[in-house]
């Protein structure tokens, strides 16, 4: 089986940085395990595989190396940005049907891709005392102001508020702890942030650790970032729904940077919007 393939660098701050995804078109003929065996040759914590709808412009299923998950956020910016590069469209609205439902997506003149997200629904709060052991870390580690809680925009994550930037980069977890905490609570993983103690354009510093998904650390995730988002606005942590910015990937030295924008009705959440850009597109042939 020849396979051509493409990946790229989702959410990079710079060339050194993001999150890369593999991405293959015309999947219309692939069946669910070869698609999942392409995933983990191809190796990267999510492959794209794109395929034509009658109900959306495109459709994409996601696979990390073992398993299909329903949406994943840095591949559908990589997607489109590759789409983009590729002059396969060009700025404007799209439509993308997913196993998390259909979303819109829109690509802005300078390639800057942003993606809707699922309104966010809260599930439980979790005792940290279940979670410092698998980091690493006591108690007085966490910002206990806050809760640490499921949260999810599409996919559901333990958020978890880090005192500071200092200690969240020191963290050294313990990846099968945090498998079988994960599993316990059926999410994909935990989603670690620091609030921005100066006075910059970054909101929070972040880390994400889903070895439940062979996912050990990844350098940016949008789902999870999305859910964050919504977290900092229920709790009043932030003042402006619009234009924050995450920074992940920095303990990885593959720093990333994930735009959030919540869209509000009667104060509510009404759209969540992530994005950001990416780079490194390059085209691969294998035979398999």
């Amino acid at each position: 089986m020849k396979l051509n393939y493409y990946t790229i660098n989702a959410f990079a701050k710079n060339e050194m940085g993001g999150n890369p995804a593999g991405i293959v078109f015309d999947a219309e003929n692939l069946s669910n395990q070869e698609m999942q065996n392409i995933a983990k040759y191809i190796g990267f914590s999510e492959t794209a595989f794109v395929s034509n709808s009658e109900e959306a412009d495109f459709e994409v299923s996601f696979f990390t190396p073992n398993a299909e998950v329903d949406l994943c956020g840095h591949a559908t910016i990589g997607l489109f940005n590759a789409l983009f590069l590729l002059k396969k469209i060009k700025p404007g609205n799209y439509t993308l049907k997913t196993k998390a439902g259909i979303l819109k997506i829109k690509i802005e003149e300078n390639g800057c891709v942003m993606m809707d997200q699922q309104k966010p629904t809260f599930y439980e709060v979790i005792d940290p005392k279940e979670i410092i052991e698998s980091l690493g870390i006591e108690l007085k580690d966490l910002n206990t102001d806050f809760p640490c809680q499921i949260v999810s925009t599409g996919l559901k994550d333990i958020l978890i508020p880090i005192k500071n930037k200092e200690i969240l980069n020191s963290i050294k977890p313990d990846f099968e702890k945090i498998k079988e905490i994960s599993k316990n609570h059926n999410v994909v993983g935990f989603h670690l942030f620091a609030l921005n103690d100066n006075n910059g354009t970054i909101t929070a510093h972040c880390r994400n650790f889903a070895p439940l998904y062979e996912i050990d650390e990844e350098s940016a995730t949008g789902t999870s970032n999305g859910a964050l988002a919504c977290y900092l606005w229920k709790y009043k942590i932030i003042k402006n729904s619009n234009n924050m910015i995450f920074e992940q990937g920095e303990a990885m030295n593959k720093p990333s940077l994930i735009t959030v924008n919540l869209y509000l009705s009667n104060n509510q959440i009404a759209e969540v919007q992530v994005g950001g850009t990416a780079s490194n597109l390059k085209s691969i042939e294998v035979q398999l």
